[in-house]
C-alpha cells in the first residue's frame, strides 16, 4: 500500500514534535525522574504506538496493521536490550545519574536518524536486489549465534569506549551535563561528550541487527519506519522504570537470538521464494513454504513472554540483579560527591546488601568469591566511614 505523502508528513512531524516536548518538558532542566512519573510517561508512549498501530490496521488494512505491531514489539525487544548497554557505557563514564536523561536522549535522537538512513537504503537495496534478503537473513543468522555464545554488544561498545577515550581528551570531571567547560582558564571537553560519542557509535552497530529483523517482517517502508520510530520513543522513560530490572532479565538475549533466528529464517525463505540469483535453482524461484505475519507475531510475543517469566522466576535472575544492582549503586557511591545524594545511595546499598543476604547460600558464596564487588563493597564503606554516611 502507497502511504500518501501528507500522512508521511504528518507522522514526521509528530514524532519530532514528541522529541522536542520531551528535551524542553523533561530533559533540559536535570533531575533524576521519579518512578511515578517514568511510570506514567513510559504507558503513555507504549500507548501512543499501541493507538498509531490501531490507525494504521482500520486505514491500511489487517495485514498492514499486523505487520506494524509485529514490528514495533520486535523493535521494543531490541531496545531494551540496547538500553543494557546504555547502562553499561553510562556506568563506565559515571556519569551524573540526573544527567543521565539527556545522555538518554541523545542517543534516541541519534538513533533515529541512523536506523532512517539504514531503512531508506535497505528499500532501495531490496526494490532493487532480491539477493539483499539473504544478506539481510544471514546477519540475523549470525547475530543470533553471537547472542547465544554470548558475544553481545558489551565487547563493541568497550571497543567504541577505548577509541573515544584515545582520540578525545576531555576534563577530568564533569561540569553538570555540559559538553565544554573552561578549565584552567582553557576551553575543554568534559567527558560528556565522551558518553554521546560512545552512545552515537553503539546506536550505528545496533542499526545493523535492527533494521534487517524489521525488513524480515515487512518491507513495507512506512510501517518499518513507524515501527521502529515509536519502538524508541519512551525509550528513556522505560530506562528509569526498569533500571532495577534491568539485570533480572538473565534469558531476554537467548529470547532475542530465538527471534532474530526465526525471522532470519523467514528472510532466507522469502528469499528462495523471490530468487532470482543465477546459482540458485538456475535463477528460478524455489517453491517452499513462507511465514505469515500473525504466525510472525505469535511466535514473537511467545517467546518474549517465556523468556521474561523464566527470567523473573529463575533464582539465577534474582542473584544476577542483586550483584549487578549492587555494583552499579557502589560506583555511583564513590563518584559522587554531594552529601545529600551520598545518603541517598548509601541507604539504597544498605537494602542491597539486605536483598544480597536473602539470597541462598550458594549464591551469597559466588558473591563473596566475586573480588571486584568485594573491593567495592569494602571501598564505600571505608568511604561510608570517613564521611559519615
Amino acid at each position: 500500500m502507497d502511504v500518501p505523502a501528507l500522512a508521511w508528513g504528518a507522522t514526521v512531524l509528530g514524532i519530532i514534535a514528541l522529541l522536542v516536548f520531551d528535551f524542553f518538558f523533561h530533559v533540559r532542566k536535570a533531575h533524576i525522574p521519579t518512578l511515578r512519573e517514568a511510570g506514567i510517561w513510559s504507558a503513555l508512549y507504549v500507548g501512543i504506538a499501541l493507538l498509531f498501530g490501531v490507525g494504521v490496521w482500520f486505514l491500511g488494512g489487517a495485514t498492514m496493521g499486523t505487520e506494524y505491531f509485529a514490528g514495533y514489539i520486535t523493535e521494543k525487544a531490541l531496545s531494551v536490550d540496547n538500553l543494557f548497554v546504555f547502562l553499561i557505557i553510562m556506568g563506565s563514564f559515571s556519569v551524573p545519574r540526573a544527567d543521565q536523561q539527556k545522555v538518554l536522549l541523545f542517543g534516541i535522537v541519534f538513533s533515529l536518524i541512523a536506523r532512517t538512513a539504514f531503512i531508506f537504503v535497505g528499500a532501495a537495496l531490496i526494490n532493487s536486489f532480491a539477493w539483499v534478503f539473504y544478506l539481510f537473513g544471514l546477519i540475523l543468522l549470525i547475530t543470533a549465534g553471537n547472542l547465544l555464545k554470548g558475544e553481545n554488544d558489551e565487547e563493541a561498545d568497550n571497543f567504541v569506549i577505548r577509541l573515544a577515550r584515545r582520540f578525545l581528551r576531555t576534563s577530568e570531571h564533569y561540569d553538570g551535563d555540559k559538553l565544554f567547560t573552561v578549565e584552567n582558564g582553557k576551553r575543554v571537553m568534559t567527558p560528556m561528550l565522551l558518553v554521546m560519542v560512545a552512545i552515537g557509535g553503539t546506536d550505528i552497530l545496533f542499526a545493523l541487527d535492527s533494521i534487517p529483523a524489521i525488513f524480515g517482517l515487512t518491507q513495507n517502508t512506512f510501517v518499518v519506519f513507524t515501527a521502529t520510530a515509536f519502538s524508541l520513543l519512551g525509550l528513556r522513560q522505560l530506562y528509569f522504570l526498569i533500571d532495577g530490572l534491568l539485570d533480572r532479565l538473565v534469558y531476554l538475549s537467548y529470547g532475542l537470538a530465538a527471534i532474530l533466528a526465526f525471522i532470519g529464517v523467514k528472510l532466507i525463505l522469502h528469499a528462495l521464494h523471490e530468487n532470482n540469483v543465477p546459482f540458485i535453482n538456475d535463477g528460478e524461484h524455489v517453491n517452499v513454504v513462507e511465514i505469515s505475519t500473525p504466525v510472525s507475531l505469535s511466535v514473537i510475543l511467545g517467546v518474549l513472554v517465556i523468556t521474561v517469566i523464566a527470567s523473573l522466576l529463575s533464582p539465577k535472575g534474582k542473584a544476577v540483579n542483586a550483584s549487578a544492582t549492587v555494583r552499579r549503586r557502589a560506583k555511583e557511591y564513590l563518584a559522587c560527591e554531594d552529601p545529600t545524594e551520598q545518603a541517598r545511595l548509601a541507604d539504597l546499598l544498605r537494602a542491597e546488601e539486605s536483598r544480597l543476604q536473602a539470597l541462598p547460600p550458594r549464591a551469597r558464596k559466588a558473591l563473596k568469591e566475586d573480588e571486584q564487588l568485594v573491593e567495592l563493597v569494602n571501598k564505600v564503606r571505608a568511604k561510608a566511614e570517613a564521611t559519615g554516611t
